[in-house]
């Protein structure tokens, strides 16, 4: 059963920086693409994808310069470094996978599993 499960969110001062965790089992990680979705009240919106193939990353206007996606295949782990935040930044983030998908812009248009979620904080 292919599972991925996020950690690493919480409360944060605007400016102040947080890692999230997604930690994938089930499933050969390495075919995989993975994503970064984010929820707030009323809207949603990805955050970045990472092909499964050559690794190209994409992000959201919104954090580019301040938000690092990287992945640990070794580990089966997916990270996404958030520096510079923002309260905009404020929502429900969740990390989907996408087998043999290659992404089209911040978005994983598609997925096969995508996690419970961690909750991002961010105060002014």
């Amino acid at each position: 059963q292919v599972q991925v499960v996020e950690s690493g969110g919480g409360l944060v001062q605007a400016g102040g920086s947080l890692r999230l965790t997604c930690t994938a089992s089930g499933l050969r990680f390495n075919d995989y693409a993975m994503g970064w979705f984010r929820q707030a009240p009323g809207q949603e919106e990805g955050v970045s994808c990472i092909n499964w193939n050559n690794g190209d990353t994409y992000y959201a206007d919104s954090v580019k310069g301040r938000f690092t996606a990287s992945r640990d295949n070794a580990k089966r782990t997916l990270y996404l470094q958030m520096n510079n935040l923002k309260p905009e930044d404020t929502g429900m983030y969740y990390c989907a996978v996408a087998l043999y998908w290659s992404c089209s812009g911040s978005s994983l248009s598609r997925y096969n599993v995508r996690g419970q979620g961690t909750q991002v904080t961010v105060s002014s």
